[in-house]
């Protein structure tokens, strides 16, 4: 491994404190890089050394035509690299970042996905029976080793997700991150650590809150005991903290079974669906900002696509003029 691509590894760790997910996503771009374009990777001055705009426009190139990768990807990958520069003119071994002088392929702006408001409505109706008091009764009847009581807690525990995700917006490592100590009863609150190691309160309808009461029930009695302050809020049925692919596949589980649930299945599908209702509702943008952890107002400002989307067709259909347009005569 190339020492420099170590040292700043070590620094968006211990520094800026991003996930290890990102950590890995960025190991493997500047590796790649340091693979396609130097004889020897490892060597880290001529690591540096490459880093000019004709060296970065050639693996531009390889990863269009050569990887094929779509324009996002590209986008991810010269935004690493940006991030690296930025890191080597810190430490005296650049004099400017050579990213800002390759043109980055276009990318088509896509809306953020999200849920009608009626699917979720019908998916929290048909599910309610996963959350409530006479399945954790029927739960506190059987062995835990039972395979009908495995069922039990762990259909309840990913509507939880489900609930959670969506009467809060969080992302994924934020939910797997909760603690039993998270969640404050009295106010109907949650303290989330989000990224960069930020931490936010973020509000919760009393509903949710007498269901994540319920879920901490059911955990007592399936894992036999109490669990502490700092355990996990959420457990698999292994005993484990969250973790991001159980989410997924969580989430997918639950909304895939419902045809009214259209597009992808996703955690983030959720996050949007909070936002663009909460926008939808009147809500301001720096409360919506300040509820998803977005570190600038111009993460939030994608969700005004959606709302004005929703006002022209209420518009077109509302509006005594849009519903026959026949009336504009030419004047004589």
């Amino acid at each position: 491994m190339n020492p420099l691509i170590d040292s700043y590894i070590q620094y968006i760790s211990a520094i800026r404190r991003y996930s290890p997910r990102t950590q890995s996503i960025y190991r493997d771009v500047l590796v790649e890089y340091a693979g396609y374009s130097l004889e020897s990777p490892d060597d880290p001055e001529a690591l540096a050394a490459s880093l000019v705009p004709s060296s970065l426009r050639n693996y531009e190139v390889h990863l269009m035509e050569d990887r094929k990768l779509g324009a996002r990807t590209v986008n991810l990958h010269l935004s690493v690299l940006s991030g690296f520069c930025r890191y080597l003119m810190t430490q005296g071994r650049l004099k400017s970042n050579p990213v800002r002088l390759v043109t980055r392929p276009k990318t088509e702006k896509r809306l953020p996905e999200f849920y009608r408001d009626e699917a979720m409505e019908k998916y929290f109706s048909e599910t309610a029976h996963a959350a409530s008091e006479d399945e954790l009764e029927l739960l506190r009847t059987l062995d835990p080793g039972e395979e009908l009581a495995r069922t039990l807690y762990e259909r309840r525990l990913r509507r939880l997700v489900v609930s959670l995700l969506h009467a809060s917006g969080l992302r994924r490592a934020e939910l797997a991150s909760l603690d039993v100590r998270s969640l404050d009863r009295q106010r109907n609150m949650l303290t989330v650590r989000g990224k960069g190691d930020k931490m936010r309160e973020v509000p919760l309808i009393p509903s949710v809150v007498g269901e994540i009461d319920l879920y901490l029930q059911a955990a007592e009695v399936f894992f036999g005991g109490v669990p502490e302050a700092g355990d996990p809020l959420l457990r698999t049925p292994a005993g484990r903290r969250l973790y991001p692919v159980y989410i997924d596949r969580a989430v997918k589980a639950e909304l895939g079974a419902l045809p009214d649930i259209t597009g992808r299945k996703s955690p983030h599908v959720l996050r949007h669906t909070l936002a663009t209702g909460l926008l939808n509702e009147g809500s301001d943008l720096n409360s919506i900002k300040e509820l998803l952890g977005h570190s600038s107002l111009a993460a939030t400002q994608v969700y005004t696509h959606n709302s004005i989307e929703r006002l022209k067709a209420v518009y077109e259909k509302a509006h005594p003029r849009a519903k026959d347009p026949s009336d504009i005569k030419p004047e004589k």
